[in-house]
């Protein structure tokens, strides 16, 4: 399949899946801003293209009703294999999923690592634009390490998405109120 072919069709199951959906944060964002954002960071940062669509792709199976065969259907393996490593098991608590996410970005394919760390850029970036409003300092700060410390398990595989992550980080770090 062409490039632009695959990774607008990513684009456009992403959007229909994700149709519906908000983001988080204060803003209310569509959700599909943040799929589209991960992309882009992706594509700029000089992924290919199996990396790219399964950027915009990356948030179907564990946010929608998306299946894995479905993405396998209708994106080949390489795709369905990357969306399989970034997608949590919903089934889980979420102190194990957050656990889980750590351990296996040790151990992630290359591809896997790009889309962790796109990802965790751009929910850095949507904290410091428009945090969810019943977060507060402690709750920001935790999610910030804990993305840093699965970015810091990924590290070693795009030097250009490293260092916007590490800007994302710096920034939203800044931007906390010092302890009293």
């Amino acid at each position: 399949m062409d490039d632009i072919i695959l990774i607008t069709k990513a684009m456009n199951l992403a959007a229909q899946k994700h149709i519906d959906q908000r983001r988080k944060g204060a803003n209310d964002e569509p959700y599909i801003n943040h799929p589209a954002e991960v992309g882009y960071l992706l594509a700029s940062t000089g992924a290919d293209a199996v990396t790219v669509a399964a950027g915009y792709l990356h948030d179907t199976v564990e946010h929608t009703e998306t299946t894995h065969e479905e993405i396998l259907r209708g994106f080949g393996e390489n795709i369905s294999d990357i969306i399989k490593e970034v997608t949590d098991d919903k089934s889980l608590p979420k102190a194990e999923r957050k656990r889980l996410q750590l351990e296996h970005a040790k151990h992630a394919s290359p591809e896997a690592k790009q889309v962790k760390i796109a990802d965790k850029t751009s929910n850095l970036r949507s904290l410091f634009r428009a945090p969810p409003a019943d977060w507060d300092d402690a709750r920001k700060l935790q999610y910030i390490n804990w993305s840093k410390a699965v970015v810091d398990n990924c590290r070693g595989i795009n030097p250009k998405l490293e260092a916007c992550f590490d800007e994302a980080y710096t920034r939203v770090v800044k931007s906390l109120k010092p302890a009293a």
